[in-house]
């Protein structure tokens, strides 16, 4: 795919992710338009920037664009534990916000492709939590949301999917991404580092627990691939495809940084052992993630020592 002058919208751009990808888009001389709630300081001087709450309205400059390509990532996200009042958020932010812009972008007759963050907690909590082993999750494993997140990105996913089937103007594409860590993002994996590099003490909880940590500059190349490639459609699985527990993240830190005061914190939720099954991907993408955990943290802690 040639993207010089390729008109591109990005939402979520002030996001982790979607500061990567429009760097990345910027870097191939293609036409960005991004779009965040948030107000992002960082902003390439050449990329067109508007800060606007999608669930409210879609900026006109959004259809006026013309884009050929979305990259719809603006999302929010809680942690493990949703908080009080969150479903209105998440379904403001989430769903709400998401139909409005395909709303709008279904009449957009220059749109050739649309790319969706969905996520892995799309798939049965059953298959990865408390289980004997870690569990590959694929792309056609059962579906049952496991909170208000992945209800919110199954329902996009499921719009889509519709859209597709009824009006196959434009190639639609849903990238499930697993757990995602990266420079001046909000992951336990800075937090942590932050709270260490102050002299803090940091909070673990569930080191048994496994998850599939894919590196956000990582996540934002691959989603270009899957845009070069035109054999990618539907529901395709976005992670590093190794499984690391939260012991292991924290004997990398202490080994990184030295001195580490931690406090373990008695849990008491499921334990998780999940990773990417990322068969897929690599035959139709034909590349795979390449930043292991060691060298994102290493990365990080160079970052946020740069900060302070």
């Amino acid at each position: 795919m040639i993207w010089k002058n390729r008109r591109v919208l990005v939402t979520g751009s002030a996001g982790v992710i979607g500061r990567k990808l429009v760097k990345r888009l910027v870097s191939k001389e293609a036409r960005v338009l991004s779009v965040d709630i948030a107000y992002d300081g960082e902003i390439d001087s050449s990329v067109n920037y508007i800060q606007a709450d999608l669930s409210d309205k879609i900026p006109n400059e959004c259809v006026v664009f013309k884009p050929e390509i979305v990259f719809h990532l603006a999302a929010t996200f809680e942690r493990t534990i949703e908080a009080p009042g969150y479903w209105k958020t998440s379904f403001d932010n989430n769903v709400l916000a998401s139909h409005k812009l395909l709303e709008e972008m279904v009449s957009v007759q220059t749109l050739k492709l649309f790319v969706f963050a969905s996520s892995y907690l799309i798939y049965e909590p059953k298959l990865y939590l408390n289980v004997s082993k870690v569990q590959s999750l694929k792309e056609t494993s059962s579906i049952a949301p496991r909170n208000l997140v992945g209800l919110a990105k199954y329902f996009t996913e499921r719009e889509l999917d519709f859209i597709q089937q009824t009006d196959s103007c434009f190639r639609v594409a849903s990238a499930r991404i697993f757990r995602v860590y990266g420079c001046g993002s909000r992951d336990v994996i800075s937090r942590w580092i932050r709270a260490s590099l102050q002299g803090e003490q940091i909070e673990v909880w569930g080191k048994q627990n496994r998850f599939d940590y894919i590196w956000a500059d990582d996540v934002a190349e691959g989603l270009i691939r899957i845009a070069e490639s035109n054999n990618t459609k539907g529901v395709i699985n976005l992670g590093s495809g190794i499984d690391r527990s939260i012991g292991e993240v924290v004997d990398i830190l202490k080994k990184a940084l030295g001195a580490l005061q931690v406090k373990e914190i008695s849990y008491d939720m499921p334990a998780e052992a999940s990773r990417a099954d990322m068969t897929l991907f690599k035959e139709i993408v034909g590349w795979m993630p390449k930043v292991s955990l060691e060298e994102g943290i290493r990365r990080i802690i160079e970052y946020e020592r740069q900060r302070i």
